[in-house]
């Protein structure tokens, strides 16, 4: 089975000049000796730098599950910092953090799109995005938290709302990460397609209904705290859980092909993409029950 992962199809093209071999992915499961001189997963890697052999760079070395987690890391401590610091400033200047909040998310956009179909490891491009994208999280975060606490009337509504979705979004990350692991959800190619379409329509979904809210109040109503808005917020939940498992194959099948651990840093950039995703919506979702069954 061949890879539907463009970052991974790059590492592979480019595995041939840093020292690894090319191959498919016809190879043996995961967890079984690799061909690319390497143990699988789980298992130590062979010593770089022996004698008569060739001296390979930090970047070039085998990727490893700790690189993927410490680069996740760092770019999520990044979303958080960011995040902090802009939901707070709604509360002291509204203004200037409501501009922030829409330059996070535009150049979000832009940065994450480049990133993604460019395929960069250049870690300061990945860590920018995630700025950003923390820049977007803090102000939604405070935005639907000043909502909720206007409609319901408790002052401490909006701390109790975002520290939910965190919440939650932790529990779906974990949830996610055993069924893949304990291979309940199995993510072959059609998965990986569907998931990929129903990501496409989805978007396609919220930018029309983002140009008719210019016209019509609500747009198509998919968003707002109504039984519409509540389905929608569960589909789109669980849409976002749903790429998870697609990230944790491209990530096992990155390990298995032994690629270079400059490629930790798209992975890291795939992570976060889809968990920001997935705390935005739980944090909509959230708002939604919270105002519907308050009124």
């Amino acid at each position: 089975m061949r890879s539907s992962n463009p970052a991974l199809k790059r590492a592979l093209q480019q595995a041939g000049p840093t020292g690894y071999p090319q191959q498919g992915y016809g190879q043996p499961g995961y967890g079984q000796q690799q061909g690319y001189g390497q143990q699988g997963y789980g298992q130590p890697y062979p010593q770089q730098g022996y004698p008569g052999g060739p001296v390979q760079s930090a970047d070039s070395q085998p990727m490893t599950i700790d690189d993927v987690v410490v680069r996740t890391g760092m770019t999520l401590g990044v979303v958080a910092a960011l995040g902090v610091v802009n939901y707070f400033l709604f509360g002291v200047a509204p203004g200037l953090a409501l501009v922030l909040t829409i330059v996070g998310a535009l150049g979000g956009l832009v940065l994450g799109l480049v990133i993604a179909f460019k395929q960069i490891t250049n870690p300061a491009a990945v860590l920018a995005y995630a700025a950003l994208e923390g820049l977007l999280v803090g102000g939604l975060s405070a935005f639907f938290g000043r909502m909720l606490e206007a409609s319901t009337g408790d002052a401490g509504a909006g701390g109790a709302l975002v520290t939910q979705a965190v919440i939650g979004t932790v529990a779906v990350f974990g949830v996610m990460l055993a069924l893949y692991k304990f291979r309940i959800i199995k993510v072959t190619d059609g998965f990986v397609k569907a998931v990929t379409y129903a990501v496409l329509g989805a978007a396609a979904l919220m930018l029309v209904n983002f140009v008719l809210s210019f016209f019509v109040s609500g747009g198509l109503g998919i968003r707002e705290p109504s039984p519409l808005g509540l389905l929608v917020g569960i589909v789109f939940v669980v849409l976002a859980a749903l790429t998870l498992a697609v990230e944790f194959r491209g990530i096992e099948e990155g390990l298995n092909a032994g690629v270079p651990n400059r490629f930790a840093w798209q992975f890291a950039f795939g992570l976060t993409v889809s968990l920001v995703w997935l705390y935005i919506e739980i944090l909509r979702l959230l708002w939604i029950i919270k105002t519907m069954f308050s009124e």
